[in-house]
């Protein structure tokens, strides 16, 4: 292979990683709406889709596994086609999450539960998520920390709305007229915390996506260890 078809080659990866990861941010924030807005169908699209994800990341991981094989790149592209394996292994996860998350939505029963900022943190972890593979496409090293820094924002946040949901349990008295909805409310506990943690576990998807980029463009492993 001709030196400018094996840099196409590398080109094409970049552009189809990258096309991979709008893909799967599209599919969270159907699967955020669809628990929004408690609509079936959009969950469903989500739930579907899937295998579309999953197609597309065995598709990608030939292709590295074509370049290390065929190509045995050296030194920076090495460093790249090795990321750009990392990186559509955690896309591949972050669209399980959100199927995950369109489930969620199709299980839950009610307003029962204490207000908490699902929204707020389905944004942050959507925006996180777009933020790295933006860091990822141009090669943005200090993207990549500021990345690393914000998701410790969002663990916070993260904690907070799962103490908030707990504790109401908690307090909440077991009347009379409470007893008939006692599973449901348990039920819809578990669906909330399990929301929450995966829009947690989504984030730190994002750093990993972060911290390869970073190795993948100084050699750095600070934000993996």
């Amino acid at each position: 292979m001709s030196r400018e078809s094996y840099q196409e080659r590398l080109a094409t990866l970049r552009a189809d990683v990258v096309g991979m990861g709008a893909l799967v941010g599209e599919r969270l924030e159907l699967a955020l709406e669809s628990i929004r807005t408690g609509d079936e169908e959009l969950a469903r699209t989500v739930i579907d889709g899937d295998d579309e994800v999953n197609d597309l990341y065995l598709d990608l991981e030939g292709d590295c596994i074509d370049l290390f094989a065929l190509q045995q790149p050296v030194a920076t592209d090495l460093r790249f086609v090795a990321t750009s394996f990392k990186v559509i292994t955690d896309l591949e996860r972050i669209g399980d999450l959100a199927t995950n998350l369109a489930n969620y939505g199709l299980a839950a029963t009610g307003e029962i539960l204490p207000e908490v900022a699902i929204e707020d943190i389905g944004a942050d972890a959507v925006a996180l998520v777009e933020r790295a593979l933006e860091a990822y496409r141009t090669d943005d090293a200090d993207a990549c920390r500021t990345i690393a820094a914000d998701d410790d924002e969002i663990d916070a946040l993260c904690q907070h709305a799962s103490e908030t949901v707990v504790r109401d349990l908690i307090e909440r008295e077991a009347t009379d007229d409470q007893l008939w909805s006692i599973e449901e409310l348990l039920d819809d506990v578990s669906r909330v915390l399990l929301t929450i943690r995966d829009l947690e576990r989504i984030a730190d998807h994002a750093v990993n996506i972060a911290a390869r980029t970073l190795y993948m463009v100084d050699s750095s492993t600070e934000l993996i260890y």
